[in-house]
């Protein structure tokens, strides 16, 4: 087994451990299907689209971190992950803060993900400009987040209470969306040359 398949086959390997850990008893069943729907949509799309598109390790682990957040917020929901639950008890904090913690992710990730795919399937190059496409995509991934939120709500009443996490904070979703950015933005600035490095990597192998 080759060195990149190992990472890929120790990546997959967390994931249904972590995943199935989630599925036992979570405190919510519904809200479990609904945080880690995310989950089982893109993992069948990654592994269908990996000898064609695969993406750099850097990409597919910031992918599975993404997926542990999921995972964990659903097993919990967000409101109640037991961790933030102390962190607020200790720092005397007005709300659990996972939720924030999972929508900084949802910016952060998503724009690694997006530089990928516009520098290696579009004309663009590292800069300005895909810096701005990048963080975008990610605002606009959060924003649709946000709306889909808001119909799950719509259809199915009380029940999404849990999954929509807004804890009484009439700002929620206003926060959810700026802290995506946040995230977006951190990402671009921190990781840029690590992701040019991992792609550099991953490129020879596509010839």
């Amino acid at each position: 087994m080759t060195t990149d398949r190992r990472y890929y086959a120790s990546l997959l390997t967390v994931l249904g451990a972590v995943f199935l850990w989630s599925a036992i008893q979570p405190h919510d069943r519904f809200t479990w299907y609904l945080e880690v729907a995310p989950v089982v949509i893109a993992l069948p799309l990654l592994i269908a689209t990996w000898r064609r598109f695969p993406f750099s390790r850097l990409a597919y682990g910031l992918m599975l971190v993404h997926a542990v957040i999921l995972l964990v917020g659903g097993h919990y929901t967000y409101a109640e992950m037991p961790l933030f639950n102390w962190l607020r008890d200790v720092n005397g904090w007005d709300r659990n803060y996972y939720d924030r913690l999972g929508h900084v992710a949802q910016g952060f990730i998503p724009a690694i993900v997006a530089r990928e795919i516009l520098l290696r399937a579009s004309p663009l190059r590292p800069g300005k400009w895909l810096f701005f496409l990048a963080v975008c995509v990610a605002l606009a991934i959060s924003a649709f987040y946000e709306m889909l939120e808001w119909w799950v709500a719509v259809a199915s009443g009380s029940d999404a209470v849990a999954f929509l996490a807004t804890q009484g904070d009439i700002w929620d979703t206003q926060w959810d969306m700026f802290l995506a950015l946040l995230g977006a933005m951190a990402a671009m600035g921190l990781l840029s040359k690590w992701h040019d490095r991992s792609i550099a990597r991953l490129q020879p192998k596509q010839h």
